[in-house]
């Protein structure tokens, strides 16, 4: 009864945290690391309860049962196990195991429970060893791939059926014995969250992140249902001792989920930072930027970003590259968040085709760290169903002071140069980051400027197309960044909208369909914003040569999307603001919302990765983070801007 007291189960608390959004904080680490800690020692035990328990045989019966599952274990690591890398040795890179291997293993797994079962230890015991002792790689990949579905589908559900049919209520008669039991099972849960509490206490964690790991130690699971149905066939535990444990078990670890969520995430405040977007920011700091990835094709476009960057000893780049999994019912996903999660290193252990992918996802970004200074990377995997999958990205994005999240665009480019859709999920998942993100979010869609990295090529030629507004200002502050890169040719072209023509485009988007009526006042507001941020930008670019900046006057959108056509086409990476929320943009886009097929892209955005548009070129899209609050209208810049 100890050993089923005192254990948590691992798989449980795993599916637990990633529910509440709690796998990538340092509480899920923690008590990830915990449960795998714990899940070993529960097994030790239980072979020991096992060998010691039997009532039938004599103290020497016992020793016998000690030192023989010992010698069972020393001859599995020792003997077995370099078996196994051998074996795993010949499987070549990219290819999978043989069927005759996955056999091979499986007579093994029967032959330890056949062993152990015979020695006096419970057959269980045995098929633990021998998964302890086969070595991550393409081996256990495929022993999963093709074991994974039939075990948690079938084996799985007929084992917790048996055990639910073997629970008796109509036992439960001795209330006292009841009450005893439930006594017993409380203390015991007592007992551990005060002592997580006292570890919390030392460690300097706070009360109530404590009080929450407490709880979550006394998550049950399978393991414990094992030992129950342990002690019921030897007897140790009584129909009515089983049916109580059984039933305050799953009461327990139902209310696990529902206290953990009011002590810790009720309690857990925004985190105060200063930087949430890149204008808040100098050129010449440290820029934190969270970089999500889907699949090793994400890989290229995100190095070729960081790279036109221009990262630096004085200016670094510290980068959290996140690989985004989708959540499923399949548990060993949740090794990889727990193996990556923090660690910057190879993944460690073998899952399924995500899996699989891990390495090369994460290897090259360790390449471009040790080949490039100023560049620092941290590899973290979150698991999570797409429609929940924001939370945690901006969860992490607060947690680690992020100014900008860079994301994927949901279309790839095709060989003929047209985009098609990769999955429509990742499409909901960018509108649901830009929606509630804590910090300036940008979206890249690369269609060419990695393979232009890829070919070596010195000179780049980057635009940036200014029309006003937060967002125009942040992707104005982002290509600011750009400004020491020797091989960048940065061109800034301002859109201005002729004298005369603001109060017809304010009373126009206001009596459109699904438009928003910006007021004079706000026009004016935001025009002496952009006058401050430009003014800024070309007193620090003085005397660059590879910066050029021009204004262009323009009556109405028509002529401004006529000017974007016109322009050279040696630009090969546009930089614009997204500019599509109410008040982020310029009259000159609000008519052109209405034809926008990507809305996450804003209008500008959208028209640069059309196929209408002339040319095949990179866009990063950027939409700033605007704290809540009075604004403050700033002293107007100098004039001294001339138009061309």
């Amino acid at each position: 009864m100890g050993v089923a007291l005192s254990v948590t189960a691992f798989p449980v608390l795993a599916r637990i945290l990633a529910e509440i959004k709690l796998l990538n904080c340092d509480l899920g680490r923690i008590a990830m690391s915990a449960a795998i800690v714990n899940d070993m020692c529960s097994w030790i035990l239980l072979a020991l309860s096992i060998a010691i328990t039997d009532t039938k045989a004599s103290p020497l019966s016992s020793l016998y049962v000690l030192l023989s599952g010992v010698v069972f274990v020393l001859i599995c690591f020792f003997v077995v196990r370099p078996i196994m890398w051998w074996v795993s040795r010949q499987i070549r890179e990219g290819e999978t195991a043989k069927d005759s291997h996955v056999c091979l293993i499986l007579a093994g797994v029967l032959l330890a429970s056949i062993i152990t079962d015979a020695i006096g230890i419970h057959s269980f015991f045995g098929s633990f060893v021998y998964g302890l002792i086969i070595p991550n790689g393409p081996l256990s990949i495929a022993l999963i791939e093709k074991l994974e579905d039939f075990i948690t589908g079938l084996l799985l559900p007929l084992f917790f059926a048996i055990s639910g049919l073997r629970t008796n209520i109509a036992k439960l008669n001795d209330f006292i014995t009841v009450g005893l039991l439930v006594l017993v099972f409380a203390l015991a849960s007592v007992g551990k969250i005060a002592g997580t509490l006292l570890v919390a206490a030392f460690c300097n964690m706070p009360f109530r992140e404590g009080l929450a790991l407490g709880f979550l130690m006394n998550t049950r699971g399978l393991i414990e249902m094992i030992i129950l149905n342990i002690g019921r066939d030897k007897e140790v535990l009584d129909d009515e001792s089983f049916a109580t444990m059984v039933l305050v078990s799953v009461t327990l670890t139902a209310l696990v989920t529902p206290i953990v969520t009011n002590v810790y995430r009720s309690s857990r405040l925004r985190v105060g930072y200063k930087r949430r977007n890149l204008q808040l920011a100098k050129p010449d700091s440290e820029l934190r930027l969270l970089v999500c990835v889907h699949t090793p094709r994400n890989i290229p476009s995100i190095i070729s970003l960081l790279d036109i960057s221009n990262p630096t000893k004085r200016a670094p780049i510290f980068t959290y590259a996140l690989h985004l999994v989708e959540l499923t019912s399949r548990a060993s996903n949740m090794l990889i968040v727990h193996n990556y999660a923090g660690i910057n290193k190879t993944l460690s252990s073998a899952s399924t085709s995500a899996t699989a992918l891990s390495p090369h996802i994460f290897t090259p970004f360790e390449t471009y760290e040790q080949q490039v200074g100023g560049v620092s990377v941290q590899q973290m995997t979150t698991v999570s169903p797409y429609s929940t999958m924001h939370e945690d990205v901006c969860n992490l994005a607060e947690d680690r002071h992020v100014s900008l999240i860079v994301l994927p665009f949901h279309k790839q480019q095709t060989v003929d140069g047209s985009m098609e859709p990769i999955n429509p999920s990742i499409k909901s998942l960018n509108e649901n980051i830009l929606a509630s993100a804590p910090c300036s979010v940008a979206i890249f869609v690369d269609r060419g400027l990695s393979a232009s990295t890829a070919r070596l090529t010195t000179a780049r030629y980057v635009a940036v197309l200014f029309f006003g507004g937060p967002d125009d200002r942040e992707a104005l502050s982002f290509a600011s960044r750009l400004v020491g890169n020797v091989n960048v040719s940065l061109t800034v072209v301002r859109f201005i909208l002729a004298e005369g023509q603001d109060s017809v485009c304010a009373w126009s988007s206001s009596s459109a369909p699904d438009q928003i009526a910006i007021s004079i006042d706000e026009i004016v507001y935001q025009r002496a914003l952009d006058d401050e941020c430009l003014h800024e930008f070309l007193i620090r670019t003085r005397g660059n040569n590879s910066i050029s900046y021009t204004e262009k006057v323009v009556q109405n959108s028509e002529e401004a999307v006529g000017a974007i056509q016109n322009m050279e086409s040696m630009h090969e990476f546009y930089i614009v603001g997204r500019g599509y929320k109410e008040n982020s943009g310029s009259t000159l886009t609000e008519t052109l919302k209405q034809w926008t097929e990507c809305p996450e892209l804003g209008p500008i955005g959208d028209m640069l990765v059309s196929s209408d548009f002339s040319r095949v070129v990179s866009v990063l899209v950027v939409q700033q983070y605007v704290p809540d609050g009075p604004p403050v209208i700033p002293t107007p810049a100098p004039a001294g801007f001339g138009r061309e």
